[in-house]
């Protein structure tokens, strides 16, 4: 047996034997570069204090990594599709680990975040590639089961990112979190070369390059905007990115329409299955990312939670997510994937309404079943819209396909962390400013202290420390009078401390009650949008609906 797979997929009569471990090698692939962002939540406190990161330079160490992800994912899946699926994993994997070690090196936030830039180049070939080698390799009657372990691994990775980053910093510096990715990556490549076959379209067209390059300027361009506008302003940026995009997508669309061989058919978004699954997962992301931004800050800020016990809390995420793709893969054939997904959408509605109950009071106990439901949704509702995605497109546009489904996952997630994110900034800034008012507290303070619950936690520590001081200069004082005024002065200053504290998380619990409720609306909508566009009963992982759409495409394109 050859130690390096050779045999094309394409060209073996039965179906790859070794096709579960190949299986095994493109999740673990696929959990380096979700873990990338879910682990970096929890590494940025200790980050921002070693290189003194701005709020804008915080954002752009996490986004940094989103745009050039969502922005390459369509034309570089085409190209691994016509070139080498196989390939683009592997040079992927590289180039998210020379990343990995040059954000181990990095030691400002310029460098920081250059070296998530390449992650995120590295991820946008990994991405597409793992989904289209997936298709690829399975038959079709095992290809559903394939894909729901596949998005298990996701909701795997978005929990233990924060837990293994967790154990890192309690031992080393947030650069340890790099660092990780490499062993990682190195044993995916070499474990890709050994058992994923090479795969790669029959077809030798050439690659719409300029579409690729549309579509890498208007997804680009959206990304930036809804990183730039909540968080930064409206301002020239904002608004100019906010017209490249909405004139790279007319172009883009045009363009596709008028091609013979396009790198992606906009007419396959008139298809409901099609359209509604891109919807559910968009949706879908912009739930599950918006709230984990904003459930890791009120477990580590408001709890207290250091960052490993923060991470071991989110595990009943993770594993509610297997049970949750366990029944997808009963349920769906049963009952059809309208059901599944709208059952799967109607629960992460009810997870995040849940989570409108959060007060200053609320502890632990309260998040346990909002996490447990959510994970359940994901695991029902993201399997069934990935095997229809990718079931729409032929075998030689599988890349395309996986590129489809990631790139709107990866909108959904932006646009999850920018709107909710804004909006738990606003609402929690003028909660505090109610709980303070006439505290006599410094403008300068309070306006340092809505800038983010850690900031606001901050404040409240440094008036402590002053309290602190004003108690040594007491005892030190010879003059009864003086010391009485600076006890005095420390025991207000404590009082006022403790004050502090309890304002920023009150505060920030009714941002977190408030920021679900509307996250609950946006979903709410959108599950009966979804429910309305699925048709009534076509249930992922029949051979049908998948095939039929691959053999039309394939037979519109011989006709053209």
């Amino acid at each position: 047996m050859r130690l390096v797979m050779t045999e094309p997929v394409e060209r073996m009569e039965r179906p790859y034997a070794r096709r579960w471990w190949a299986l095994l090698v493109l999740c673990l692939s696929l959990l380096i570069i979700v873990m990338a962002n879910t682990a970096l939540t929890v590494a940025a406190p200790d980050m921002t204090r070693d290189l003194g990161l701005s709020s804008a330079d915080l954002q752009w160490v996490i986004d940094g990594y989103t745009v050039p992800y969502a922005a390459l994912m369509l034309l570089l899946g085409a190209i691994g599709d016509k070139y080498s699926r196989r390939g683009a994993l592997v040079l992927g994997l590289v180039v998210f680990g020379a990343g990995a070690v040059f954000g181990y090196l990095a030691d400002s936030a310029a460098t920081v975040i250059a070296a998530r830039a390449v992650m995120g180049v590295g991820a946008a070939l990994i991405m597409p590639a793992t989904l289209s080698l997936l298709a690829a390799t399975f038959p079709r009657g095992e290809r559903a089961k394939a894909i729901t372990l596949w998005t298990a691994t996701a909701g795997l990775a978005i929990a233990a990112g924060p837990v293994v980053a967790g154990a890192l910093l309690r031992d080393h510096g947030w650069s340890s979190t790099f660092l990780i990715n490499v062993p990682i990556a190195a044993v995916a490549l070499v474990a890709a070369l050994v058992l994923v076959p090479p795969s790669k379209a029959g077809h030798h067209d050439r690659i719409d390059y300029v579409g690729g390059a549309l579509s890498v300027i208007w997804t680009g361009a959206l990304v930036y905007m809804i990183i730039q506008g909540p968080h930064f302003g409206w301002g020239a940026k904002a608004v100019g990115a906010a017209v490249v995009a909405g004139a790279g997508l007319v172009a883009f669309v045009l363009w596709e329409l008028r091609h013979p061989r396009p790198i992606l058919d906009v007419r396959r978004f008139t298809a409901r299955r099609f359209a509604g699954s891109n919807l559910a997962v968009a949706l879908f992301f912009l739930a599950v990312f918006g709230a984990f931004y904003y459930l890791t800050q009120h477990l580590q800020f408001v709890l207290g939670y250091d960052a490993l016990e923060t991470g071991v809390r989110m595990l009943p995420l993770a594993g509610a997510v297997f049970v949750g793709s366990a029944l997808t893969g009963w349920l769906t054939p049963r009952v059809g994937m309208k059901w599944t997904v709208s059952a799967g959408m109607v629960g992460g509605t009810v997870a995040l309404a849940l989570l409108t109950r959060v007060d200053a009071h609320s502890g632990y106990g309260d998040f346990v079943a909002p996490l447990i439901i959510l994970g359940l949704a994901i695991g029902l509702a993201l399997s069934p819209c990935t095997d229809a995605i990718m079931g729409a497109f032929p075998e030689s546009e599988l890349g395309v396909g996986g590129a489809v489904n990631d790139t709107s996952l990866e909108l959904g997630g932006s646009l999850g962390i920018a709107i909710l994110g804004s909006l738990l900034a606003t609402s929690y800034g003028d909660h505090l400013a109610d709980a303070t008012a006439g505290s006599r507290l410094p403008s300068g303070a309070l306006d340092t202290a809505q800038d983010s619950v850690g900031a606001g936690y901050a404040v409240a520590q440094g008036i402590g420390e002053k309290a602190h001081q004003a108690a040594a200069r007491a005892q030190q004082a010879t003059d009864p009078q003086q010391a009485a005024q600076l006890k005095q002065q420390a025991g207000d200053l404590a009082a006022g401390a403790r004050q502090m504290a309890d304002a920023v998380g009150s505060a920030f619990s009714d941002a977190v009650a408030h920021t679900s409720l509307v996250g609950a609306v946006i979903l709410g909508v959108g599950t009966v949008l979804v429910a309305v566009l699925l048709p009534r009963r076509e249930a992922a992982g029949t051979p049908t609906p998948a095939g039929d759409a691959g053999d039309e495409d394939l037979a519109d394109s011989a006709a053209r």
